[in-house]
């Protein structure tokens, strides 16, 4: 019964996966992502709804429109199984409770950040805004509503602006070069969504992949792996680094304090 709600939680992520790929692909386009079905973007035909299976469909097909014959991003089918993944993580962690719903929209939403930056190196505010307002719910209920008044929960309280005003800072005094005024507003999240402990190790997290990744990235460059060079000074989107940080820190419960063992 444990392995087939996993299933079912995997389902329904790819089944999400799907419409965030509906909503990445149409916001700031002026069409609507609630009506108009989905359609080949090369011939404009309708596809079937064996077409939009999430997953299968692309396999099944092989990534190529029926009719036209044209390629099919992959951005579709790796999205759908992905927030699968993530879907059946969040239930492992929580399991089976009320605020379940709460997890799994906070990462659909991450989820669409994450592909949102990566297309466009900008954070949609709508998107942000939302997880923010869910990151706040979620500190309440883990506080409890007089939590507020405890002094030990004081820095996770103030996390999430402390976090803001790192990044702010650094989006000031580098005019939006170092870094753009929408992670400053995702640190906030992240910041309330996971406490200040939990907060500070995601962002060192997202620093140290960030690190990684654009070494390895300009090294298959180099290598002409990649077929548009990188730099030291190429522009690289950072929210997709903040948000695996925070996903690696809310699976493992990882804070300051295991990394202080770990290193210690």
């Amino acid at each position: 019964m444990f392995f087939l709600n996993v299933i079912i939680f995997f389902i329904l992520g790819t089944i999400i996966g799907s419409f965030l790929n509906v909503l990445v692909l149409r916001l700031g386009t002026g069409l609507s992502f609630a009506k108009g079905r989905s359609k080949c973007f090369s011939c404009g035909k309708n596809l079937s709804w064996h077409e939009l299976v999430p997953v299968v469909s692309y396999l099944f097909i092989r990534g190529k429109c029926i009719s036209c014959k044209s390629k099919i991003s992959l951005q579709y089918p790796l999205v759908e199984f992905f927030t699968g993944f993530v879907f059946s993580l969040v239930f492992l962690k929580i399991g089976f409770s009320v605020i379940i719903i709460s997890y799994l929209i906070i990462f659909s939403l991450l989820v669409a950040i994450f592909v949102y930056d990566l297309n466009h190196k900008i954070i949609p505010d709508s998107f942000v805004w939302i997880f923010n307002i869910l990151a706040l719910f979620v500190l309440i209920s883990n506080i409890g509503l007089f939590g507020f008044s405890n002094p030990n929960n004081f820095l996770d309280i103030l996390s999430g602006p402390i976090l803001f005003s790192f990044f702010a800072f650094f989006w000031l005094i580098s005019k939006g070069k170092w870094m753009g005024f929408g992670d400053a507003k995702l640190a906030l999240g992240v910041g309330l969504f996971l406490g200040f402990s939990g907060g500070v190790l995601a962002i060192l997290l997202a620093f140290w992949i960030g690190a990684l990744w654009s070494i390895f990235a300009i090294i298959f460059s180099r290598l002409n792996i990649y077929k548009n060079k990188l730099t030291i000074k190429s522009e690289v989107p950072f929210a997709p680094f903040i948000l695996l940080g925070l996903f690696l820190v809310f699976l493992t419960g990882w804070n300051l304090t295991s990394l202080f063992y770990l290193l210690s």
